[in-house]
């Protein structure tokens, strides 16, 4: 198996990443790629309450997944790799560049974002990375959860089937 999901989640580790995704794709780890969480042993133990016996947890920064990436990729089991935002997923495809797609999942309300699904809302900036990433070769899309329909960035962009 491999990473079966590449997901941006400002949530990260949450019911709707184990249970909605997690149990269909039958995964047995988790990458959490985070600078700041990978450095944090009370935060690793907070993701590590959410996630279910059986399911294995690691913690990396950019860095540091940038290395584990081959590794993750050859662990038997489906896996998920998860940032936070935008921005480490971008650096992280920088450093891993055969990253073939991202799944944008949930990028919540903050001031200076605009709403363009209910469930993602993007400065300027985050537009501009994520376009980026698409013209890198990344096919991008958003769905918060697998039976929904996979938006491709246009119409994220454009506000899917808000408009």
């Amino acid at each position: 198996m491999t990473i079966e999901l590449y997901r941006i989640d400002d949530r990260l580790i949450h019911g709707q990443v184990v249970v909605g995704w997690g149990q269909p794709l039958n995964i047995g780890f988790i990458a959490l790629v985070d600078d700041d969480v990978a450095s944090s042993d009370w935060e690793k133990e907070l993701y590590r309450m959410g996630v279910p016996p059986g399911v294995e947890l690691y913690f990396a920064s950019v860095e540091e997944a940038a290395e584990a990436m081959q590794a993750w990729r050859r662990d038997q089991r489906p896996g998920i790799l998860l940032t936070g935002d935008i921005e480490t997923m971008r650096r992280l495809v920088v450093a891993v560049p055969d990253i073939p797609a991202v799944n944008v999942g949930g990028v919540h309300h903050r001031s200076g974002r605009a709403e363009k699904l209910r469930y993602v809302f993007l400065t300027s900036e985050e537009e501009r990375g994520l376009r980026a990433l698409q013209e890198g070769g990344v096919v991008v899309t958003a769905q918060d959860v697998p039976s929904a329909r996979p938006l491709p960035l246009r119409e994220l962009l454009d506000g899917g089937a808000q408009k």
